[in-house]
């Protein structure tokens, strides 16, 4: 286990005042299925950008874990010289809800603004950033020209295909990034109390790799889905969940669509020029927000689960 500190989120070195720092960002664990991504940066002043080299700083794929390890621990020898690192650590969980939920937010998305994130928590530290490295995630001309544009003081943002081999401070963010992940899975601790023992074996994470194939469905529970460990937002588990999931049906989800209803609550005609007459009530009743006021002669629609199902408002219990 590296001697770094694997426990926290970035390092706390002096930053030099007035001068000019350069900036690297890369990822770690984009396609696994199971845990969670982790994004790195590592910062240096431009003056120290040739010893990198000399330290070794390869990316973080070709080189051994003991390697990695090695390096994140010279990074994190503050005395020695002046790298600053950050992490930010999006779980499972956290990836899921963002890519599933109405308005789509693909990991696409998820990654540059991550990355956006990172580049102005370095340069809330002070730190004078006037060169930035990054891995391509997407079209690197249209990524660049984004960043170009948010961050108009920064004079050089170079976004590049495999920019963990081509830059040394992007191979540093790299290890960074590398370090913590394999640290967070291999010493996981599942909120799920009640999972047999081969279940925390779970392989390498990677949904091809065979271990894992059998572990997901092993594990799958098939009203509640996966353990928190697993990133429901993969196709992997998706397909699982069609085959092997119980088929839950939510009451007034898809009635109510096709019951689409105006800007006032007033249900839309099915035909041009066709008026509507709605079967609802006046809604009397006292709005939940000080911010909408009670409007005694608005017309407020059912929703067809309720009408369907005998459900009457009571307000009324004397």
């Amino acid at each position: 286990m590296s001697g770094g500190d694997v426990n926290c989120n970035g390092s706390t070195i002096d930053i030099v005042p007035n001068i000019p720092y350069i900036m690297g960002i890369d990822e770690a664990g984009r396609g696994p299925v199971l845990g969670p991504l982790v994004y790195g940066c590592s910062y240096c002043p431009a003056e120290d950008s040739d010893s990198l080299k000399r330290m070794g700083f390869a990316d973080s794929k070709t080189l051994s874990e003991s390697q990695r390890n090695k390096l994140f621990d010279k990074i994190c020898n503050a005395t020695a010289h002046r790298i600053g690192w950050e992490v930010i650590v999006l779980s499972p969980e956290e990836l899921s809800q963002k890519m599933l939920r109405i308005s789509k937010y693909n990991l696409n998305a998820i990654s540059h603004d991550t990355a956006i994130q990172l580049i102005k928590q370095v340069m809330a530290k002070g730190v004078d950033l006037r060169e930035v490295y990054l891995d391509t995630v997407g079209d690197p001309g249209k990524y660049q020209a984004k960043l170009q544009r948010i961050f108009p003081s920064i004079n050089k943002i170079v976004v590049s295909k495999k920019a963990d081999s081509l830059f040394p401070i992007v191979s540093a963010a790299s290890i960074c990034a590398k370090v913590i992940r394999d640290d967070r899975i291999k010493n996981w601790k599942f909120k799920e109390d009640d999972l047999p023992s081969t279940i925390t074996k779970f392989g390498s994470g990677y949904p091809a790799d065979p271990i894992v194939k059998k572990w997901l469905k092993d594990s799958l529970d098939p009203v509640f889905g996966f353990p928190s460990i697993v990133r429901f937002s993969w196709k992997t588990c998706s397909t699982l969940l069609k085959e092997k999931g119980v088929p839950i049906e939510w009451k007034g989800g898809e009635d109510e669509e096709e019951e689409q209803v105006d800007w006032k609550g007033r249900k839309k005609a099915s035909t041009p020029g066709t008026p509507y007459k709605s079967p609802a009530t006046k809604s009397t009743t006292q709005r939940f927000s000080p911010y909408f006021k009670p409007n005694s002669t608005q017309i407020t629609p059912r929703y067809k689960y309720f009408s369907d199902n005998g459900i009457h408002l009571v307000s009324d219990f004397d």
